[in-house]
């Protein structure tokens, strides 16, 4: 069990104040990490610490709109002020702004997704990079998704950016594993939560792809803690550039 132990690592989870993000900041916690909650809303992140510390874990709350640059810098800035180091970042936080073709979707919708599910991860991982060298040690686990490695209707655009942060991941790897900096990538599939609640709240399509899983049955956000654990600890130091789906078998279920 030692090799899950967290304790001493600082991890800063993005979009963390609800769904997957703040299932994942939990579990780390939990597992003995100092965790920092980020979202767009300063209010939103103080409630999750609140919430945490009646529980005994330790965590501190930073509002960051991770589209923003300054926002993204401060982030950093107040992690490294506040614990003085960062061995974990945990990129979570993505958007998925429209449902339709890919051809009515316009430009600034596209640049949108882009900014946030793309570029963010790539500047942010960039920022925490010296602290992770300076320890010669470090884990940047990415939230992509299942649309990243199949296309789905509807989604276009969103499985595009997230078929790019798995190359971002895989090229994070190879470049930085010399500093002892590992990378991964989590690849959910339907996960209860508000970001997806336009396709379970769809009793029809819910059921059409509930069948169509070996699980039968759509994931919750506390499902994704375990890998994104092992991830993060010295249980997975030899796991890097890897891809990792959670999908309840949405994979090969062709």
């Amino acid at each position: 069990m030692d090799q899950f132990n967290l304790k001493e690592k600082v991890a800063i989870v993005t979009g963390s104040s609800k769904g997957i993000g703040k299932a994942i900041a939990k579990g780390l916690a939990e597992k003995g990490a100092q965790v920092v909650i980020s979202s767009r809303s300063q209010e939103a992140c103080n409630e999750v610490v609140q919430e945490f510390a009646e529980e005994g874990l330790e965590a501190i709350g930073i509002a960051c709109h991770i589209g923003k640059e300054d926002q993204r810098k401060n982030l950093v800035e107040k992690t490294m002020e506040a614990f003085g180091r960062i061995d974990v970042l945990v990129n979570n936080a993505a958007i998925n702004p429209v449902f339709g073709p890919i051809e009515d979707a316009d430009s600034a919708i596209f640049d949108k997704i882009m900014e946030v599910n793309v570029k963010a991860p790539w500047e942010l991982s960039n920022l925490v990079l010296p602290h992770m060298q300076a320890n010669k040690n470090g884990s940047i686990i990415n939230i992509a998704s299942v649309e990243a490695l199949t296309p789905g209707f509807g989604l276009g655009l969103y499985s595009t950016s997230k078929a790019a942060l798995l190359m971002l991941t895989k090229n994070q790897a190879k470049e930085w594993g010399r500093y002892g900096i590992r990378a991964n990538a989590i690849c959910p599939g339907l996960i209860q939560t508000k970001f997806s609640a336009a396709l379970w709240q769809n009793e029809k399509l819910l059921n059409k792809i509930e069948k169509s899983i070996p699980s039968g049955r759509m994931g919750q956000p506390e499902e994704m803690v375990g890998l994104a654990c092992l991830l993060a600890s010295n249980a997975g130091t030899y796991m890097t550039g890897g891809v990792y789906t959670a999908d309840g078998g949405y994979m090969i279920s062709g």
